[in-house]
């Protein structure tokens, strides 16, 4: 009796999960593992379908979260042949995937790159800068062509604290907007003390409210 408590105690101690077999989708835990490769030994084909059934309806209960998702039985089939390592041979309702999903490298990105005049205004300002080209002359097109340069100036403060005048900003929107808009004599943009104040203020804000900091 001593000899087999002795042998129940070191079964005990060396049953580690580093020392079990690895389990392909371990968020289902190592029951449903132990379920699927009984699955394997059963010789009747009617038998493993019916118990596969039981087994994905255990698997769905699991993630009811899942449920709303498009083709949720679908991808708890192909979990079941992952898992089974493709060994199952049972009549699986959808095309099994293939063992070599696995192993396929995820195809590249495509990542568009465009040439930017001035990195520090962006893409997006130079594609405002064209819709404002294309836009009739009024007080539409005054207005957008005003927002465009006071942001184009907080864009240059930004990379730059020095103080920028309202020369260079028009100068940049010219050659940006090729010759198209120039600068109106009334028109005058945010001094640069007062955009830099505002950035100041509101990094302040952003440092000293907690509330802001838990919403983030």
């Amino acid at each position: 009796m001593e000899d087999k408590n002795n042998q129940t105690g070191r079964n005990l101690v060396d049953d580690y999960n580093t020392s079990r077999e690895k389990m392909a989708i371990p968020e289902y835990g190592r029951n449903i593992h132990n379920m699927i490769k009984h699955i394997g030994t059963i010789e009747d084909r009617e038998e493993r379908n019916k118990a596969a059934r039981t087994i994905i309806s255990i698997m769905g209960n699991m993630n009811p979260h899942l449920r709303d998702i498009n083709d949720f039985k679908h991808k708890l089939w192909d979990h079941l042949a992952i898992m089974s390592e493709f060994r199952l041979d049972i009549d699986y309702p959808y095309e099994p995937p293939r063992p070599s999903i696995l192993t396929e490298k995820p195809k590249p990105v495509p990542y568009h790159t465009y040439p930017i005049r001035y990195k520090h205004y962006g893409r997006l300002l130079e594609q405002m800068i064209k819709a404002a080209t294309e836009m009739e002359e009024g007080e539409k097109k005054e207005a957008l062509v005003h927002l465009i340069a006071n942001h184009m100036k907080k864009c240059y403060l930004t990379w730059n604290r020095s103080q920028v005048t309202d020369e260079i900003i028009y100068n940049d929107l010219r050659e940006l907007s090729g010759g198209l808009i120039e600068r109106g004599s009334e028109i005058r943009l945010s001094e640069s003390r007062e955009i830099l104040s505002r950035a100041r203020k509101k990094k302040t804000q952003r440092k000293y409210n907690p509330r802001q900091q838990q919403k983030q």
